[in-house]
């Protein structure tokens, strides 16, 4: 038997799930709700900034077949907003039922309802540990040889009352489905908080939905025809303090607090992390409006970075010899992209470990290389524990700039993958 098990079914689990099976292993991906995609059916941003050269390294790599889903159920392409440009805009009320027969397609089984709470380990003579099998919430127990968490960091309702504003009903619906457990904190690890400017550890998620057919036809219109809409504030509705809650710092911009701006993903985007209904209504075009998810989203809305596992550059878990991480368990990422990314790499190296060969580490003069060495070494400072790692703005697309990693052309990005002879690798069959 080569069996791994993928622990949460997000962009990053179902990219490791993926690489995994391509690899030629025996795949199972854990979900606790009755839905893949996690925060991609709330996201739908794809290709924005360094995005797009990411994604094309993935597909470079071997690892684009979630690119293509997402490319093939855009709304809108190559689009402009405030700090982004060719951005593209996935329907996600489209997008997981692909996803998930896709997956099925490709062998990889998928238990929903099903939530790990445990782990069953021995010690190694170095005094690592090795997960034997994980215990399920209502009993039972399920063995594996390698194991990859994707359970990303927010959840479970205690944390988002403690650090934020209470139970939001996100699209992870706690209440329903459970509690988050961090596996590699029960295998023996240690997990990483994040924090905020002000110390306070997590942060609030940066967007939500509301009902497109709530708003004016005019914003409608709008949406349908240029995929964006940008809504100016009176003075006395804006909120400039609310840029330095949000995760996504990439639009933690002045024009997110001086204006509303909505992005089509099938339901309007509203990109804030939390608005009150009484003083949206007071907006121009908003005067019925009503939001979708987080449906407390007048209110507040969910905390992420709260369950960060410490690992290297491979993806492997310290501490945890046969446990890897992707997502936002493996780092302070923000985004799609930066999941499918680090759970790619995270799915091709567990099956490399389960046949003892070298784990692959990708160059830092690829951005996605660069990304995941770049956000590890940063949490070793304080600085870095309030700092957010996207391909789509903030610090770490300065950075792409200043080392000439951002390219949208594809040609381009495909040879300096061919150049360090990885193309395709994630394709690599190493079960045989």
């Amino acid at each position: 038997m080569h069996k791994v098990i993928v622990i949460g079914g997000g962009w990053a689990g179902c990219a490791a799930a993926l690489t995994a099976r391509n690899a030629g292993a025996e795949v199972t991906i854990l979900e606790k709700t009755d839905m893949l995609l996690g925060l991609g059916n709330v996201g739908g941003i794809m290709r924005n900034n360094g995005r797009f050269t990411a994604a094309e390294e993935n597909i470079a790599l071997g690892g684009g077949e979630l690119f293509r889903i997402t490319d093939s159920w855009a709304r809108h392409r190559n689009i402009n907003f405030p700090g982004h440009d060719h951005a593209s805009l996935y329907d996600v009320t489209r997008v997981e039922p692909e996803v998930r027969r896709y997956l099925r397609g490709q062998g990889i089984e998928i238990k929903f309802m099903t939530r790990a709470v445990d782990a069953v380990c021995v010690k190694t003579r170095a005094g690592d540990r090795i997960i034997e099998k994980l215990a399920l919430a209502g009993g039972g127990q399920l063995e594996g040889d390698v194991f990859v968490e994707t359970t990303g960091s927010t959840g479970p309702m205690g944390n988002c009352l403690t650090y934020g504003n209470g139970c939001c009903m996100c699209i992870l619906r706690c209440p329903a489905f459970g509690p988050r457990v961090s596996i590699s904190a029960k295998a023996g690890g240690s997990d990483i908080m994040g924090k905020r400017k002000d110390g306070a550890y997590g942060a609030f998620s940066g967007s939500g939905k509301l009902e497109k057919q709530s708003l004016s036809q005019e914003l409608q219109d709008a949406l349908n025809g240029k995929g964006v809409a940008v809504v100016p504030l009176p003075k006395k509705a804006v909120k400039k303090e609310k840029l330095d809650m949000k995760v996504c710092k990439q639009y933690a911009l002045e024009e997110y607090a001086e204006n509303i701006v909505l992005l089509d993903t099938g339901y309007a985007k509203i990109m804030t992390p939390f608005f009150d209904l009484e003083s949206l209504r007071q907006i121009p075009g908003f005067e019925n409006a009503r939001y979708v998810d987080p449906y407390a989203g007048g209110k507040g809305n969910s905390i992420r970075y709260l369950s960060v596992a410490e690992r290297d550059n491979t993806m492997k878990v310290v501490g945890v010899e046969n446990l890897f991480c992707g997502g936002e368990k493996s780092g302070l990422f923000v985004g799609h992209t930066e999941a499918i990314s680090t759970g790619n790499l995270a799915g091709h190296n567990a099956v490399r470990h389960m046949k003892g060969l070298k784990l692959l580490q990708l160059p830092v003069s690829l951005a996605v290389g660069d990304l995941i060495s770049y956000a590890n070494k940063s949490l070793e400072t304080e600085d870095g524990l309030m700092t957010r790692y996207t391909f789509a703005g903030a610090e770490y697309f300065a950075r792409m700039k200043e080392k000439g990693l951002y390219s949208t052309d594809m040609e381009e990005i495909a040879d300096r993958v061919k150049r360090f002879g990885l193309e395709g690798i994630y394709k690599e069959r190493i079960v045989m």
